[in-house]
């Protein structure tokens, strides 16, 4: 449990500033990551894999990679992403610190939006500094690079804070792996297509200021309306 939950007694206060309740709970949450350098390696490791192969698969013919380089690089950044979402709130729930955390008195809310940005920025984070590595692998045309690099920046997230709301409805049940992806994939659909189809118009030197707004609202929409989900649906789980 001390593990699980340093600063439990601190966030049983009352009188204890959301600010500090985040950071708190941020902290921690990145302290457990690091301990447990699986959880941070696996999903970087994936997306590696999965990259690499499809030219080994699809062949080295430059044209056919860069046409399909955005899919797969969005692709694999999906699936990684999913890939660690079953684990986000599981051994919270295992040890009992969940249980702990909803019976705080801070708002649970600010609560899960430190898990969940503690989630991307082990996630998340690393896949954005290593997609432009590999996009050099797939021929990716030399304009999309900084459209590759902000539809990540703008859209990983999005993949974090939805996910969170698969993973919490799921959270009481064994296995659940299998139908957290069945409630969230089609929820990512909006943000691949947008994304890839941002860095396809700027490798043919035309605006995509309209794609990137769209993902920016996604964006915003997932930052205010997620954690409030996550939480009703902690709640019901756990009942």
């Amino acid at each position: 449990m001390s593990e699980a939950m340093p600063n439990l007694t601190e966030l049983n206060s009352s009188n204890l500033p959301y600010r500090k309740a985040f950071m708190l709970f941020l902290k921690r949450d990145l302290m457990i990551a690091i301990r447990h350098k699986d959880d941070m390696l696996n999903p970087l490791l994936f997306f590696v894999i999965v990259v690499t192969l499809f030219p080994l698969g699809i062949g080295p013919e430059a044209n056919t990679l860069s046409r399909i380089a955005p899919g797969i690089i969005w692709v694999a950044a999906l699936l990684s992403s999913l890939l660690s979402l079953d684990r986000l709130f599981k051994s919270d729930h295992n040890d009992g610190s969940l249980e702990q955390m909803l019976l705080s008195p801070q708002p649970v809310f600010i609560l899960v939006l430190a898990k969940i940005i503690a989630h991307w920025l082990i996630t998340g984070l690393p896949l954005i500094i290593i997609a432009p590595l590999l996009a050099v692998l797939l021929h990716l045309h030399e304009a999309s690079y900084f459209a590759l690099f902000i539809t990540l920046l703008i859209g990983t997230p999005i993949l974090s804070f939805i996910g969170a709301i698969g993973a919490a409805l799921t959270v009481g049940i064994k296995k659940g792996g299998v139908l957290l992806s069945l409630i969230i994939l089609p929820l990512y659909i909006p943000v691949l297509i947008f994304a890839t189809s941002a860095i396809d118009t700027a490798a043919m030197y035309l605006p995509y200021g309209g794609q990137l707004a769209i993902i920016a609202a996604f964006f915003v929409l997932a930052l205010t309306l997620a954690p409030f989900a996550v939480s009703s649906a902690l709640k019901v789980s756990t009942n």
